[in-house]
């Protein structure tokens, strides 16, 4: 039998989905041009949204310090130091363009800690599959080409959002190879319809309509949002005991 986690709620979630988007949004800064400090205001604000609604999910606030007594143990950890690291650089970025490529492999840095957090968890089956760093990646960077489509459209940024939108199609099909889990179907048939589908073909009109490409940007961004609130939320059956072959007591 399986028994859901009960220790990550929504507000658990709203970190993965607002910090994957920011940092994706952080690393697509890379493409517009010409750069500016809005989106980088944006992503940095996410990051932290996300992040201090993972600080309200703990009972005793004042202990919030000991997530960076592990780095060597911990993916927590290491994405707080990652945090740690994102901040200056994007708030120097902010001031400067020549810290903006820093800043985005920082984010990368904290995108990839998110991922490698879930498949940690060797307890549950739908997080501890290899395939779940690969599509909690892509889709942060899906999530963030698709913001950044609202402060340019340029070639490069299409050409970025599209690839990742494919990446992230790409990345739910072969986890959900890997990982059977009936509370994904829906979301993941969101994810492909609309998420990939209409986005792609809204993204490609929007080169000329620029509402259109607005409309792909937050189709992908509700379906990435959705599977992954209920990846963390509902996704999350610890595994039962299985023992495929029964001890069989011994006769004289």
């Amino acid at each position: 039998m399986s028994r859901p986690q009960r220790h990550w709620d929504a507000r658990a979630a709203l970190n993965f989905i607002l910090g994957g988007s920011g940092a994706g949004l952080m690393v697509a800064s890379v493409a517009i041009d010409p750069v500016s400090p809005w989106p980088l205001a944006l992503a940095l604000g996410m990051v932290g949204t996300g992040l201090a609604a993972v600080w309200l999910e703990i009972g005793r606030k004042a202990r919030a310090l000991h997530v960076f007594f592990n780095p060597f143990t911990s993916w927590m950890t290491r994405e707080s130091f990652a945090a740690l690291i994102l901040f200056p650089l994007a708030l120097g970025s902010m001031l400067s363009l020549r810290f903006v490529p820093a800043a985005a492999l920082a984010a990368l840095a904290f995108l990839w800690c998110q991922a490698r957090i879930l498949r940690a968890t060797r307890g549950i089956p739908a997080w501890r599959v290899r395939e779940i760093v690969p599509l909690v990646m892509c889709t942060g960077l899906a999530e963030g080409a698709g913001l950044a489509l609202f402060f340019s459209r340029e070639p490069m940024v299409l050409a970025l959002f599209a690839f990742a939108v494919a990446a992230r199609a790409l990345a739910w099909a072969r986890y959900r190879t890997a990982a059977k889990s009936a509370a994904l179907e829906y979301t993941g048939r969101s994810l492909l319809q609309i998420g990939t589908v209409v986005a792609l073909a809204c993204a490609l009109a929007g080169a000329y309509v620029a509402p259109l490409a607005w409309i792909g940007a937050v189709a992908a961004l509700i379906t990435g949002w959705a599977l992954k609130f209920v990846l963390v939320t509902r996704a999350s059956a610890y595994a039962g005991f299985g023992l495929p072959h029964l001890p069989v007591r011994g006769t004289r």
